[in-house]
This record gives structure tokens, sequence and C-alpha cells, in this order.
């Protein structure tokens, strides 16, 4: 679907998660995971999940992407968790991230619950 700047969404989303993931790389976040959303979801088009080192690298990652985003013209990305910095979720409107520190990853283990298969929707529960 075309914006009125003649942007398709799809493109403009493509943009976006290349620059989150570029942003995420320059920053030295670890075990960065992208997962496609598209039809699991209305939130986005993509999550984004990664770690750092601990709650200075966390802060200091998101704190890097938010300006990553705003200097793509991505505009101001909402942004939950940076003052305790275990867990900072930025949500760019298509693209989602979530940047942990590894223990605070592997307890919550969002991976698992977005990289499930879908169910058939005739599947009775």
């Amino acid at each position: 679907m075309p914006s009125p700047a003649g942007i398709s969404v799809s493109d403009a989303s493509s943009r976006a998660l290349e620059t989150v993931l570029a942003s995420l790389e320059d920053s030295k976040a670890e075990n960065i995971v992208s997962i496609d959303i598209q039809g699991k979801s209305t939130l986005g088009d993509h999550m984004v999940i990664a770690s750092g080192r601990s709650h200075r690298h966390v802060s200091a990652v998101a704190d890097h992407l938010l300006t990553a985003l705003k200097d793509a013209g991505f505009g101001n990305a909402r942004v939950e968790g940076l003052s305790s910095a275990d867990w900072v979720l930025v949500d760019s409107g298509d693209i989602i991230v979530h940047v942990f520190r590894p223990e605070v990853r592997d307890f919550y283990n969002l991976e698992k619950m977005w990289q499930a298969p879908d169910l058939e929707e005739e599947t009775l529960h």
C-alpha cells in the first residue's frame, strides 16, 4: 500500500528493520534475533530481541537505537523500562525491539513464544 509520499509500507518497514539491526550491531548487542510476526499479531511486522551484557549496556543499546531511528526519519519511538534497564522495550510502530540483560531474557524466553508454529484456524481448543 503506497503512502502519500510514494513510499510503500513494506519498503518503510524493511528500512526500519535494517536501521534497527544496524544500530544493534553497532552497539555490540548480543544474540540478535529477528522474528517476522506479520499475520501472527497486529502489534507490528517484526519483533527483534537482543541482549546487553549489563544494565549499563542495555541502556546504551536502547539509547543508541532511539537516536538511530530518529536520525533515519522514523520519529520518536515509544520506550519502556529504560530507567531500570533490565528489559527495555522500544516500539517504533512496525518494529518492536526488546533489549534484555541475559538472565531476564532467559527467564521470559520470548523467542520460544513468538517462534512457535501457527495453529490451524480450524483447531478446536
